[in-house]
């Protein structure tokens, strides 16, 4: 005999939403009351924050009813400000990253953390509870400098043509000796970078070069002489940078399984916000966008004191010429090759311009001056 059993009422777990606004991207996590991870999410942000950070909420209650979330909670350079427009928890960023590194990864004891525009070193031990609790015993960031964090990389792969997100860190496994690149300042590393280009230095080496000029600013600016005790979580944007990874499983002579990448690597903070209500017992609710629309709609950018520049215009008045079939011309090829772009040009003996190409160098400038020289001979084919 088959009996059927009523079920009665499910009880809804509590769920929390943690908010971490970088200064490239926006990410969101959803834990429950378990602290276990129910999704996460990651955006680039484009230099537009609060609209991002609108676009992920709507999707996540869209799904998700308003009034099964407990609470919210912001961190990040950007996080403050939108606790305050919506009036939710705020969290430190030191205590996001620890609190959520304190319960999904208990055995480590050192946190690298790297994101676009900051880097900390943060040492956790057991504290006096015992278990698995961890507490902070030490940190430090990185200054208000982009040598040591993501932006370096971001600006260097522009210079040299590499995408980021693509080709980056699998080019830099490639290289077997990596050149000593300067990682202290962006602007040493540009003008080593074109001495490397101008000599003729593979590509991945360059890019291998950088990896390793990064986590050497790392280790001696940020760690300051400080111990790096294993095991080790590397965990931010960068940490998605497999030639990154390698650097610092060499420069801190690690091995295998002693820098650990966490699965939410790149929103540990977002979880370790939402975590840090459930500790601490807080009530923070989300209220609605009004808000946030309404800061959007009547927020003013900052006026500035400063004047205008002004410049002349610099127009080129480049004298149209007519080659004759079959008479030669006196002309004069110039080419100028930077670590930017490479400049090839073609005048005759009246310092006319009879042809002229910009190019980008994007690391190859022997290959840029090759398609410059080629390109110039085209349209003097053409102009005879």
């Amino acid at each position: 005999m088959i009996r059927s059993l009523e079920k009665g009422p499910q009880k809804v777990r509590k769920k929390y939403v943690g908010i971490d606004i970088g200064s490239v991207s926006v990410k969101a996590a959803i834990i429950n009351e378990d602290k276990e991870v129910l999704e996460s999410h990651y955006v680039r942000s484009h230099g537009q924050p609060i609209e991002t950070v609108l676009i992920v909420l709507k999707e996540i209650f869209n799904r998700i009813p308003i009034d099964d979330i407990e609470g919210i909670a912001a961190t990040g350079s950007g996080g403050k400000l939108l606790a305050d427009i919506i009036g939710i928890s705020f969290v430190n960023e030191i205590v996001a990253q620890s609190t959520a590194t304190s319960v999904l990864h208990p055995e480590v004891r050192t946190v690298i953390e790297i994101g676009g525009e900051d880097s900390k070193l943060i040492m956790l031990e057991p504290d006096e509870t015992g278990g698995n609790n961890l507490k902070v015993s030490d940190f430090s960031m990185n200054t208000m400098c982009a040598a040591g964090t993501g932006s370096f990389l971001d600006q260097q792969s522009t210079r040299i043509g590499v995408s980021i997100e693509d080709e980056f860190g699998k080019m830099a496994l490639k290289s077997k000796t990596p050149p000593r690149i300067a990682g202290r300042c962006s602007v040493f590393a540009k003008s080593d970078m074109i001495h490397l280009q101008q000599v003729g230095t593979e590509i991945h080496d360059i890019v291998s070069g950088l990896c390793y000029a990064l986590t050497r600013n790392f280790k001696s600016n940020i760690g300051k002489g400080k111990e790096f005790v294993k095991p080790i979580a590397f965990q931010g944007g960068v940490a998605a940078n497999a030639g990154i990874v390698k650097a610092f499983e060499d420069i801190l002579d690690l091995g295998e399984g002693e820098l650990i990448i966490p699965k939410h690597f790149n929103t540990m903070g977002a979880i370790g916000s939402a975590l840090a209500l459930i500790e601490k017992g807080i009530y923070s609710p989300f209220k609605g966008f009004k808000e946030v629309n309404a800061y959007l709609k009547n927020r003013k950018g900052k006026g500035s004191n400063l004047n205008k520049l002004k410049c002349n215009n610099y127009d080129i008045n480049v004298n149209r010429r007519i080659l004759k079939n079959g008479k030669k011309v006196e002309a004069y090829v110039g080419v100028d090759v930077g670590s930017i772009s490479t400049n090839v040009v073609v005048i005759d003996k009246d310092r006319d311009v009879l042809a002229r190409r910009y190019l980008m160098t994007a690391g190859k400038p022997l290959e840029a001056v090759r398609q410059g020289l080629f390109e110039v001979g085209e349209r003097l084919a053409k102009m005879s």
